[in-house]
């Protein structure tokens, strides 16, 4: 065949490209000099950063920190404010300050319809309930009431959509009400000033009750474990394809801290890691008082069907609430092999199962 002569180069350029490939591969890819998780915090009375939640149990544990260490990566915990976790965060993400971050679903979803990859890595952790507040002279006594009033609410935060959920449970439309887009504190001040007929929120209701400016007329307490608002780890889906030994490290971690509190006397460490970090106890307790969510299902580090089903309907609102312009697809938002490693790594894996 013509150019037959030519096939031992041939044969000679493909084997190089070969070995060239097999170098590339098996290349170790240069570790950070940091990785960076963003958490809300608040600053303590001697000035201190404080951290809470899942976060705060993973930094005092000090596993990642030592682990991390072995491989020269230094351990950073980036600091978020309460009043603009979402905003914070997300800017984060897009100019790649962090690689972490322990946020609620809603801002995560508007993430990553604006354009940025992110992926919940360890799932749990916060759950907590929401509340319907009303000034303490107001005679309304359920959302109905409120049909045509003014209704502080923080737009595009995780409880937001607890709201939507509430009011569709009672046959409302936002359209129904006026919604005032005011982050926590100004919402309060707006209760508390008479500007706002009502005020949704998260446990900082009960502060306004012993105040005396305001009184809870409904709480997800009762309600179906879904509509609770979630806060999970997050990481920049780069950083997990790039490096998984990290994100192994991170996951297990979490998982580790989640296992630490959700038995034994962890409900009370955990009270005194959130006093520690500058929370009323007495706020806490009433935040878990009533609650029909068992204890261990709030610190569950596992990928249910109910948690992509709860994702799914969280996107679908963010379209139809115009939080997002275009419909998203949820199924690529899940990163559960770290989370499944760190099980098997831990022996936990039948330990949430039947939850």
């Amino acid at each position: 065949m013509p150019g037959s002569r030519f096939t031992p180069w041939r044969r000679v350029a493909c084997l190089w490209a070969l070995a060239l490939a097999a170098l590339s591969a098996g290349a170790a890819e240069p570790l950070p000099d940091a990785l960076r998780i963003a958490a809300v915090s608040r600053t303590g009375p001697s000035g201190k950063t404080l951290f809470s939640g899942s976060s705060a149990l993973v930094a005092e544990q000090g596993w990642l920190a030592a682990e991390l260490g072995k491989l020269g990566v230094k351990l950073q915990w980036v600091p978020v404010t309460t009043n603009s976790v979402a905003v914070q965060v997300n800017e984060a993400f897009a100019n790649k300050s962090i690689d972490f971050a322990q946020y609620g679903d809603l801002p995560s979803i508007i993430a990553n319809a604006s354009g940025l990859r992110t992926q919940l890595v360890v799932p749990g952790g916060s759950m907590n309930n929401t509340y319907l507040v009303v000034p303490t002279g107001s005679t309304a006594r359920s959302i109905k009431d409120l049909k045509g009033k003014r209704i502080a609410l923080h737009r595009g935060r995780p409880w937001e959509f607890p709201f939507a959920r509430l009011l569709a449970a009672n046959g409302m439309k936002q359209s129904d009400v006026r919604i005032l887009n005011l982050n926590p504190q100004a919402g309060a001040a707006a209760l508390a000033s008479g500007s706002a007929d009502a005020f949704f929120t998260l446990s900082d209701a009960f502060l306004l009750e012993d105040k005396k400016v305001g009184k809870i007329i409904w709480s997800s307490k009762q309600a179906a474990q879904d509509w609770k608002m979630r806060a999970e780890l997050w990481g920049d889906s780069a950083f997990l394809k790039r490096y998984p030994q990290l994100a192994q490290l991170v996951a297990t971690a979490y998982v580790k801290a989640h296992q630490a509190v959700a038995g034994g006397k962890g409900r009370e460490d955990y009270i005194q890691h959130e006093v520690a970090a500058g929370h009323a106890r007495s706020l806490i307790e009433r935040e878990m008082e009533g609650d029909t969510t068992a204890w261990s299902d709030r610190w569950a580090p596992v990928f249910t069907p109910a948690l992509r089903a709860h994702y799914a309907a969280a996107a679908s609102y963010a379209q139809q609430a115009r939080l997002i312009g275009k419909p998203l697809d949820t199924s690529g938002l899940y990163a559960p092999q770290f989370v499944e490693q760190a099980l098997a790594q831990l022996k936990l894996q039948n330990h949430w199962a039947q939850r």
